[in-house]
């Protein structure tokens, strides 16, 4: 077989000689510089494992990771060991040396193990927890739905480990527990398969988990000192890295405790990539790049605590050559800076037809007419497209449009506000819109109505979402792109915010009540009720999210405050939340995706654009008009939707431009318009367009269906 295989490739190479090609062996980039991180470890308390990361750098300037690749040694395996993947355990105080060979390369770690004898205190929220929830036992698939799972159900995410124990240790007459022999325990035996078990085999006979687990029952199911330190935050190694297509790189988590300690929590972390076309990551915490250039956030979370890593992906398969077009403004400059990091070169220029077009659509949501067509193609002055825009932004389709769009998110419900109300909140936004009102006058004047409503429609807010908690989460969403609706039962699992936070956000919103009076439906102050947490039963103080600002009088409307707090200029959130909403509209695609999800663990795409833009909008006094303006200007908008080589498979940093779908309104409108054939809708008045309707209730097939 080896005779005929080297047979073949000489026949392969003679032939490609013949017929005049060349074969060139592809020389692999030379590592030097192994190095471990980190260089020096110091480990205190029993039964501690860490996990070392080894790299080394390219010719080409890329850290590669050779983790799993490097032979690992102790040089005094009586005080700690060394797995082939790089885990250290300590066995007994004392100091020796790590060692990582890579070919003729070689990279020490000097490693220190102290308390190696000190007893091991377990504790079930810190270490029988992170086992339930590394499984996701209880999440909501699983024992943690409401109902439980075969009458076994625990908190979701362990926000109450105390009942969690209770539920194991005493439920169902203490069958899942016995004591006694801690391997015959229903826990154990359905875990590691002894016995059938619905959810599969989760812990293996043998493992890190199996075995704590047996020593927490053989202990006698302690549930731990409740003074016991608690997870502060947690470190992802490396932050970030620049990597290449078709690599990889282990993770390492880190916690650190209420008291400063550290331990290795990279096993029992949760892994989940922001952008999956670009990266993957197993539930090992070892990140997989594919071949598509960006850039990617990794969330890893443990207890509550989260943390990223971001990956920079440049393209290798062409040469860049960066693009010589002048930039129209800072939006311009910035993008082709990250487009130099990723090598990629960005399309040339639109078409006037093509822009034309795509403003309209975009500005408008209408196609041009003939006669439109023919007048902009007839202008040959250097700004007719920056024109173009300043008229479209005057005319009634602009605020029918995007009122349409906010009508949306604001929860214009006829079913909910009847048919004059909902005409009134609607005719209120799109009114707002015409008069190019500030934003942050206008989310201010929704979040303060007062009076009878017929005066202050945008009081209507507040019928459509008539709980305080529902209208905690909406501001929070619209407002601000911030999902807090899950923090209600539990902590926010890829987010930093708690019960407390929903609860405080929530308590703004509880003195909002609606009275019969002879001017009609009046919006008042009421003396509002205490707020309760579900879980501790203490009054929760109202304050507007991630702000140490308690409103505690009775005497104030609380939802000014919040109003002052939300379009605070120091407050980036509500204008970073608005220009990412505009950028998404206008490009196809938000800097942080999607564009109701803001959080530390979802980063942008282009931080210093975003940063850039949201400070223009508040120095612009929150002027949509001026915001898109300044984004249908710049070059960027511009582009061209044909692809080079290097863009084609570039999604997300505006390289050229994307593909978007259209509106149904937009979509049966533009329909009407090109076949001059004018469509009826139910209980309004002929020659109506799509995007006039005010009532997302009309009944339309094509609406429904689109």
């Amino acid at each position: 077989m080896r005779w005929v295989s080297t047979t073949f490739k000489l026949l392969c190479c003679s032939l490609c000689l013949f017929s005049g090609l060349r074969v060139f062996a592809e020389e692999p980039n030379t590592l030097g510089n192994l190095r471990i991180n980190p260089a020096e470890l110091t480990l205190t308390g029993p039964d501690l494992k860490y996990r070392l990361l080894v790299e080394a750098d390219d010719d080409a300037g890329f850290v590669n990771d050779l983790s799993r690749e490097v032979v690992f040694s102790s040089r005094d395996e009586s005080i700690a060991t060394v797995s082939p993947e790089g885990k250290i355990l300590g066995l007994k105080d004392g100091q020796t040396e790590i060692i990582a060979k890579y070919g003729d390369q070689e990279a020490v770690l000097t490693l220190t193990i102290q308390k190696s004898d000190r007893q091991r205190q377990l504790h079930f929220e810190n270490d029988i927890t992170p086992i339930f929830n590394k499984f996701s036992c209880n999440g909501s698939g699983c024992h943690g739905k409401a109902e439980g799972q075969n009458g076994f159900k625990l908190s979701v995410f362990g926000f109450d480990p105390e009942q969690d124990r209770l539920t194991l240790v005493s439920e169902s007459r203490g069958r899942r527990i016995f004591p006694a022999a801690p391997e015959k325990s229903l826990l154990l035996m359905k875990a590691s398969g002894d016995v059938p078990h619905g959810g599969g085999i989760h812990i293996r006979k043998g493992s890190e988990e199996y075995q704590l687990l047996y020593d927490w029952i053989q202990s006698g199911m302690p549930i731990g000192d409740p003074q016991a330190p608690q997870v502060a935050s947690i470190e992802v190694t490396p932050g970030e890295q620049r990597m290449k297509m078709n690599s990889e790189q282990q993770l390492r988590v880190v916690a650190t405790y209420s008291d400063g300690h550290k331990v290795d929590v990279t096993r029992h972390a949760k892994f989940q990539s922001n952008n999956e076309p670009l990266a993957t990551v197993d539930d090992k915490g070892l990140v997989h790049i594919h071949d598509i250039p960006g850039e990617v956030a990794v969330m890893a979370s443990y207890m509550g605590a989260v943390n990223v890593f971001r990956a920079l992906i440049p393209q290798q398969d062409f040469e860049f050559h960066p693009n010589p077009a002048p930039s129209v403004n800072f939006i311009d400059d910035l993008v082709e800076s990250k487009l130099e990091k990723l090598n990629i070169s960005s399309s040339g220029l639109c078409s006037d037809e093509d822009y034309l077009r795509r403003v309209y659509l975009d500005v408008i949501g209408t196609l041009p007419t003939v006669e439109e067509t023919r007048h902009f193609l007839a202008d040959t002055s250097p700004d007719r497209r920056e024109r173009l825009v300043s008229e479209l932004l005057d005319r009634p389709e602009y605020a029918t449009y995007w009122a349409l769009k906010w009508s949306d998110l604001l929860r214009v419900d006829r079913l909910k506000l009847g048919r004059k109300g909902s005409y009134n909140y609607y005719n209120w936004i799109r009114t707002s819109f015409e008069q190019n009102k500030p934003f942050d006058q206008f989310a201010s004047e929704l979040l303060t109505a007062e009076g009878p409503i017929t005066e202050s429609p945008s009081g209507y807010f507040f019928k459509a979402v008539d709980d305080p908690g529902q209208a905690a989460s909406t501001v929070a969403q619209v407002f601000l792109g911030i999902r807090i609706e899950c923090a209600q039962c539990h902590h926010h699992p890829t987010d930093r915010w708690s019960q407390s936070d929903y609860y405080g956000m929530r308590a703004l919103f509880s003195q909002v009540q609606f009275k019969p009076s002879e001017q009609g439906e009046m919006l008042e102050t009421a003396v509002a009720t205490p707020t309760m947490h579900p879980r501790t039963g203490e009054e929760v103080m109202p304050r507007p999210l991630g702000s140490e600002q308690n409103v505690n009088s009775d005497d104030i409307d609380r939802r000014e405050v919040m109003a002052d707090w939300l379009t605070s200029h120091s407050n980036e959130w509500f204008a970073q939340n608005v220009v990412n909403r505009v950028w998404a509209h206008f490009l196809g695609r938000g800097i942080i995706e999607p564009v109701d999800d803001i959080r530390s663990t979802n980063p942008p795409t282009n931080p210093e654009l975003l940063a850039a833009l949201t400070k223009y909008f508040i120095e612009h006094d929150y002027d949509l008009h001026q915001l898109i303006q300044l984004i249908t200007r710049s070059r960027t908008y511009q582009l061209s939707s044909e692809t080079n080589p290097s863009n084609e498979r570039d999604e997300q940093n505006y390289s050229r431009a994307l593909l978007k779908t259209l509106q149904a309104e937009v979509l049966l409108d533009a329909i009407c318009q090109v076949t001059g054939v004018e469509e009826k809708f139910a209980g309004v008045p002929a020659g109506a367009r799509s995007i006039e309707l005010w009532d997302s209730q009309v009944p339309h097939y094509f609406l429904k269906l689109f």
